[in-house]
């Protein structure tokens, strides 16, 4: 039986499966993510960290599926993105990768935004998690490592290099590198230096482009096991996890929105034209562009609510913030007057972009309990969803026809449910449970061959598992929250941003 190996680096979690030309899953293993380290605002990873849990998931699969792994045709990898592998000459890392929830180049991306807004196009969306943000703290902050960077790379890049020797990344990935790399237009159209050099870096930090598609290289002829048996083997490009598991949703088409749910939350609409929206990242996604992008809340949210209700501790290591102990809660009775939830507990990324943005429950009576607050949660990042659906949907024109819902937290019926009430639009669950995984297997059949484009193999690989239309008796109830929560957002920022500074300014 002929396999390929798919792989998704997730914020929390390694997953690994081997996936068959018809999308079956002969084998699947998974790791914790490594560990997030840092303070003030730091959060880090080592890059090798990667590298041993990806090789520990395919021990397993080599250990548990022996003739399947032994059958692999290709391996195609996805993972995070806002997080930069800073790599030497020799491919070596050069320090602890910046992920995406670290925050310390805030400052300087408003120095540099304002700088350059009216003589470069990237300068409007450069911000604390913006590659050339990073690049210059890192040059500020670290400037032996920064004179010694031969390339930028994303995770699952530091993983194809290892497997192959090669530094490659691909276009969707690397977006807003690329962007920053082009020369600008001053007010008058005159040409204007691009950011990178005028960061002081040059254009060779930007690693060699390949299609998410095609091949890197094939696997080194002295890599050690458990990829000894696979010499070789082509390792394809990849791309970012969002990318990959639209694709594996079948969302990969004109006029259709995405919905993300896994530690974070992304959501975006897909058109055949580049768009602008207020907030959102437009980014060429080969042949289609998304209009949207993540945000910093989704299942860690609910995470953190549990743990604080004790529940996680409960339900065991491992276990599911949506899952039993969530449905318990949202079993309860509830009051009639509605806790509104600002979700905002790391800062925001889109459509606000704003690391100093708090989360808050308002509205909190004594009656009130702990299953309010559970819906408040849930209801909470669904308006936020719906912030960035309207904002995306007025810059296409059009309301889109549905939302192609996956991810992890995608599993919870409530959930799903709740997302087509307050977004009243019908929400459509794949039945992947691993929509990243099934579009990174996509890619890699249809890089060998098997499919002529990823539209066909979208069209033959993906099938729907369920389908929740809004209710218009909640959806109106919703409407209604919808708009306090807006009112809510606009009278809370201020205050968070204050308290965020005055902390700032207490001793340590």
């Amino acid at each position: 039986m002929a396999v390929v190996l798919a792989c998704d680096l997730g914020s929390t979690s390694l997953r690994a499966a081997l996936i068959d030309e018809r999308g079956g899953v002969v084998g699947e293993a998974r790791r914790p993510g490594p560990l997030v380290t840092g303070l003030a605002g730091a959060a880090e990873v080592d890059p090798d960290a990667w590298w041993e849990a990806f090789t520990q998931v395919c021990g397993s699969l080599a250990s548990d599926n022996p003739h399947a792994y032994a059958s692999i045709q290709g391996i195609a990898i996805c993972g995070v993105t806002r997080t930069q592998v800073f790599v030497g000459v020799d491919g070596v890392p050069l320090r602890p990768a910046i992920t995406w929830r670290d925050v310390r180049s805030e400052e300087l991306a408003s120095r540099l935004r304002q700088r350059q807004a009216d003589r470069h196009p990237e300068a409007a969306n450069i911000n604390a998690f913006h590659p050339l943000a990073r690049l210059s703290w890192l040059k500020e902050a670290e400037p032996v490592a920064a004179a010694s960077l031969a390339c930028l790379l994303d995770p699952k890049d530091y993983i194809n290099a290892r497997l192959t020797g090669v530094r490659a990344s691909d276009p969707v990935s690397m977006a807003r590198l690329l962007a920053a790399a082009e020369p600008g237009r001053d007010a008058s159209g005159a040409p204007t230096a691009d950011l990178l050099s005028v960061a002081g870096f040059p254009r060779s930090v930007v690693p060699a482009l390949r299609e998410p598609w095609e091949v890197v290289g094939p696997i080194r002829l002295d890599i050690r096991a458990p990829f000894d048996g696979l010499p070789g083997i082509p390792v394809f490009c990849g791309s970012n996890d969002t990318w990959a598991a639209v694709l594996g949703l079948g969302a990969m088409r004109d006029g259709i929105a995405y919905n993300i749910s896994g530690t974070t939350e992304v959501l975006g609409i897909v058109a055949r034209k580049p768009l602008q929206g207020e907030g959102l990242l437009s980014v060429d996604w080969r042949g289609l562009h998304q209009l949207g992008g993540p945000s910093q809340n989704g299942a860690d949210t609910v995470a953190w609510f549990m743990s604080i209700l004790g529940e996680v501790s409960r339900a065991g290591e491992g276990a599911s913030p949506l899952g039993e102990g969530l449905d318990i809660l949202l079993s309860g009775p509830r009051q009639l007057e509605r806790v509104l939830f600002l979700p905002y507990l790391q800062g925001e990324r889109v459509p606000y972009w704003d690391p100093s943005l708090r989360g808050a429950f308002v509205g909190l009576g004594r009656r009130h309990t702990a299953t309010d607050l559970a819906w408040a949660v849930l209801e909470g990042i669904a308006f936020q969803n719906r912030v960035v659906l309207e904002r995306a949907e007025e810059a296409v024109g059009i309301p889109v026809s549905e939302i192609r819902f996956g991810g992890g937290a995608a599993a919870n019926a409530r959930w799903r449910q709740i997302k087509a009430d307050v977004c009243g639009r019908t929400v459509l669950v794949g039945e992947a449970a691993e929509p990243g995984l099934l579009g990174a297997a996509a890619l890699a059949w249809t890089g060998l061959g098997r499919f002529s484009s990823l539209a066909a193999a979208q069209e033959a690989l993906v099938q729907v598992a369920a389908i929740h239309r809004p209710d218009p008796a909640r959806s109106k109830i919703y409407d209604a929250q919808y708009s306090l929560f807006r009112r809510t957002e606009t009278a809370l920022a201020p205050i968070s941003r204050d308290m965020v500074a005055l902390a700032q300014r207490l001793p340590a």
